[in-house]
């Protein structure tokens, strides 16, 4: 009787014998005879060793390649490089070498107007270099490329690193907050604050009437021969009268002088004011 791992050894031993004699796996199965009509078609072997993304990637990687400068670009060169390049891939993808083609034309365009007097502008009076708007196509061009490469260095998610889910099973108890005395001192004191600040102060009008107090004037002077000018206004004093009514006392005395019902005598500098009514008044 043969041990089990004597027979595990001699099938692992057979099967990697199998994968060495085997052309290829189909299925999971090895498979030992390359079948009769199997068509390789010839672009299938073709390599590129060069891949460029258009024609102003073809045209940074010759200028960069033989060192010319971007600013002085040599056109018979360049445009001979180009075309060579062109030729190769038109001859295997025309569709893919129309994009290039269209360049072609305008490398050779601008070869041609450099064999012929150059324009001068007008307004800046310098002579207008046929290469300038590809040398600025170029510079945008090359930034561009410059700014993806940084951006590609950066890491992203699913190439560089893979973002990590963790389910956590987590009861939430919620926390109410702690209230301390202090706290609702401070909050009745931010309550009585603006209350008072929306406080309304309600202003009466109060009816007072000159003439009457004229009168009131008249008829205390009647009674005697002259009154002494603060005595004139004590007497509202001590009834305890606002300051309006005693404003207004004095407003009917200015009138009643005013009307020359009223005369203010003083015998003499800084001498007491007296007031009395007319002398031809109290005569009669």
């Amino acid at each position: 009787m043969i041990p089990a791992t004597s027979q595990s050894s001699a099938s692992s031993e057979e099967a990697v014998q199998a994968d060495v004699q085997a052309y290829a796996r189909l299925y999971g199965e090895p498979v030992f005879d390359l079948p009769q009509d199997l068509y390789i078609p010839p672009d299938a072997l073709e390599v590129f060793l060069d891949s460029f993304e258009g024609p102003l990637d073809l045209l940074l990687y010759l200028i960069r390649r033989q060192n010319f400068d971007v600013l002085d670009i040599p056109m018979a060169a360049l445009t001979r490089q180009y075309l060579t390049y062109v030729e190769e891939i038109r001859q295997r993808n025309l569709e893919l070498a129309a994009e290039y083609l269209l360049m072609a034309a305008m490398l050779i365009d601008i070869k041609s107007r450099m064999l012929l007097p150059v324009p001068v502008n007008e307004e800046t009076g310098e002579e207008e270099d046929p290469r300038a708007e590809l040398v600025r196509r170029l510079l945008v061009y090359e930034q561009m490329k410059q700014a993806a490469a940084e951006l590609d260095k950066l890491p992203r998610v699913g190439r560089d690193f893979e973002v990590g889910h963790v389910l956590m099973d987590l009861e939430v108890v919620e926390r109410l907050p702690e209230v301390r005395v202090e706290d609702l001192a401070a909050a009745w004191q931010s309550i009585l604050r603006r209350a008072r600040l929306n406080a309304h102060h309600q202003i009466t009008r109060e009816q007072l009437s000159v003439r009457e107090h004229m009168s009131l004037i008249l008829r205390e002077l009647s009674q005697v021969r002259f009154m002494e000018f603060t005595d004139l206004f004590m007497i509202r004093v001590h009834l305890s009268e606002p300051v309006a009514v005693i404003v207004v006392h004095f407003i009917a005395m200015l009138e009643l002088v005013k009307e020359s019902l009223l005369d203010l005598t003083q015998a003499q500098a800084y001498a007491p004011i007296y007031v009395r009514l007319p002398q031809r008044s109290h005569e009669a």
